[in-house]
């Protein structure tokens, strides 16, 4: 497998760092979060995004987009790392598109997919309902009602919620609460009634919402994919999802990175820059080492899952473990080479820190991905 991007990937990246180094700054999270903006991102911005192709890159061209595929997708998830751009890439680009274009039915992809594509229609997934990161832990509940469904239960952490207009909704239809078997997904428009919606703001400034299910009634065109044999496309959501993570968590270390090396360049003690203490020297080597080795893991993800390997799965949780150790060292690092000043909300530095927290409890931590890997590898 070859851990280097192809002309037209390499454009993509370009034109990504260079959009998201111009428009939008760590800076703009600052405003975002200062201003309380509703939306919590900046939709002149997202529409920019989609005129670039950006929002339809996972979207088949069938339906307006340009199925370019994850290692694509990555490039600019990785570019809007750097800036700590809030965006709906990962909620509605990435996981919404997926799920429509793998498992939606034709009258499903006609009706949102070129939406989608144009960057007008928001998915959100509500899938967590505890504390971690738990898939097949589901105790919302999809009963029959007629030839529909009616759906109770409450989703938590659930990133745009509170500005998709459609929800990707996993649900228990049969079994036990923690049965693989017996969970489908569903298309629930977010203003249907019986949906609540109350916006929650993480620590990394960022969207997330708590939905409520209440005797929401659905008819048979809302089940997106097989019913009862939803945790086959969940798994592909999700690998999809953190391998799209662990591309933005990379940016976020490497521009992390760049930043706390600038400072060992310019900041003097002694009559010296305190990058020339041997001390500090050996930690920014070991920072270099962990973002170019997550670098290869996340590369080596995003080729699997478009070239649909069977190593695709153990690749993607070593892809988001790396990419954690990698996003975790550098942000800590950063912030107490920074000193005082890294202390601060004034300074950037600490908006790295407070992303990677976030980041990595996102679709299961370290410790989720490390077991997850071992018990693909057999042990």
């Amino acid at each position: 497998m070859a851990l280097t991007l192809d002309a037209e990937t390499t454009l993509i990246r370009d034109t990504a760092f260079d959009f998201f180094s111009k428009r939008s700054p760590v800076a703009a999270l600052r405003k975002l979060r200062d201003d309380q903006d509703a939306l919590g991102f900046s939709l002149p911005l997202w529409r920019q995004m989609a005129e670039l192709g950006w929002a339809g890159i996972l979207v088949p061209e069938a339906w307006g987009g340009s199925g370019f595929g994850m290692l694509g997708m990555g490039q600019v998830m990785e570019a809007a790392g750097r800036s700590l751009a809030a965006t709906p890439l990962l909620a509605t680009a990435l996981i919404g598109a997926s799920a429509l274009a793998l498992a939606s039915s034709p009258a499903q992809k006609e009706t949102h997919l070129p939406a989608v594509a144009q960057g007008t229609r928001f998915l959100a997934l509500a899938l967590e309902e505890g504390a971690h990161h738990a898939p097949q832990r589901i105790q919302t509940k999809a009963t029959r009602n007629g030839e529909g469904f009616r759906l109770e239960g409450e989703k938590r952490f659930v990133l745009d919620g509170h500005v998709a207009h459609l929800l990707i909704v996993a649900a228990r239809t049969t079994g036990a609460v923690a049965d693989r078997a017996g969970i489908s997904l569903f298309l629930v428009p977010a203003d249907a009634a019986g949906v609540t919606r109350t916006r929650t703001l993480m620590v990394d400034s960022r969207n997330a919402a708590t939905v409520r299910f209440e005797g929401v009634a659905l008819d048979a065109g809302a089940l997106l994919g097989p019913l009862d044999g939803g945790a086959d496309l969940l798994d592909t959501l999700l690998d999809r999802a953190r391998a799209g993570l662990a591309a933005e968590m990379l940016g976020s270390a490497a521009e992390a990175f760049d930043r706390t090396i600038e400072h060992l360049k310019d900041r003097k003690q002694f009559g010296v820059p305190i990058g020339s203490f041997q001390a500090l020297k050996h930690r920014a080597a070991q920072m270099f080492c962990e973002v170019e080795l997550a670098r290869s893991a996340v590369i080596a993800a995003l080729a699997a899952l478009d070239g649909g390997g069977n190593d695709a799965a153990a690749l993607v949780s070593l892809a988001k473990t790396k990419a954690g150790d990698a996003l975790f060292l550098v942000s800590n690092e950063g912030v107490q080479m920074h000193g005082g000043i890294g202390m601060t909300d004034e300074h950037e530095i600490g908006f790295f820190l407070k992303r990677a927290r976030v980041a990595e409890a996102t679709f299961g931590d370290r410790a989720f991905h490390r077991e997850r890997f071992a018990r693909l590898m057999g042990y």
